[in-house]
């Protein structure tokens, strides 16, 4: 702090007399700790329980760990808070766990620890509401806790292979598998990304440019899409879709198909 003037009295001579007061120095206020509550959640005993004890020697993690089961980690969150949840891929059976967390504690924000980078598990773990992938077998620990960090913060913590497929997922055209009672597809590959696309909500111009096709030829696949489920407009195969139809990715479809 700046030497302050302190009042000033005008004596008989009227000049000024200044009363300084002395330099005083206020050390800053030591930086808070930004503390974070994780959950582990792993069915491996020992996995558990190191990566539990490593994350305890921080001073800016409150860790907890649980069974990779949704019973188990409902249990924990209806009794305690957590801020970020790290459950193990390698013992996943499916994405299952993830969408339940996303619907029904929507402000946890989960990181799935993978052993490697496969496409399928990034894009799914994704889908399904992960706010990060960490390699845990090929990242150092420190990594780690600076994802901890990033997904708290709202952000979300993937690398540049994984932000590939991403994009590669959302530029793929979708389809819609349409089947009967017995499961046996209707549609051409290429009729089902047509389903797709209208439900979706697209006209047919739009998907006439989305699969570089013209208008006329869309529509001529409409009617046979109408003529093959037994539907007569876009709002009866929507529903007929919804009630019947399988989502699945797809790779680009020539023009000829």
């Amino acid at each position: 702090m700046g030497a302050t003037s302190g009042p000033c009295a005008f004596g008989h001579d009227s000049r000024v007399k200044t009363h300084h007061v002395a330099r005083h120095t206020i050390d800053p206020p030591p930086a808070a700790i930004e503390s974070v509550q994780v959950v582990v959640a792993d069915s491996s005993p020992i996995q558990s329980q190191l990566l539990t004890r490593a994350l305890k020697g921080r001073r800016d993690f409150q860790v907890s760990a649980v069974p990779l089961e949704t019973t188990a980690l409902d249990n924990f969150l209806q009794s305690s808070r957590a801020d970020v949840a790290l459950v193990a891929g390698n013992h996943l059976p499916d994405l299952g766990l993830l969408r339940w967390l996303r619907v029904s504690y929507p402000k946890v924000a989960p990181v799935l620890l993978a052993e490697n980078d496969d496409r399928d598990l990034v894009v799914n773990a994704l889908r399904a509401g992960a706010k990060g992938v960490f390699l845990f077998t090929h990242t150092p620990f420190s990594m780690l806790c600076k994802c901890i960090h990033c997904v708290f913060r709202g952000q979300v913590w993937i690398n540049s292979q994984q932000m590939n497929y991403v994009l590669d997922a959302l530029s793929e055209v979708p389809t819609l598998r349409v089947v009967n009672s017995n499961g046996r597809s209707l549609l051409t590959p290429r009729e089902e990304q047509v389903v797709a696309l209208v439900a979706d909500g697209l006209t047919n111009r739009g998907v006439a440019a989305e699969l570089g096709l013209s208008e006329h030829t869309i529509k001529k696949y409409l009617l046979r899409i109408f003529d093959k489920v037994g539907t007569s407009s876009r709002v009866e195969l929507v529903l007929y879709a919804m009630s019947h139809g399988e989502n699945r990715p797809a790779e680009w479809m020539p023009t000829n198909a």
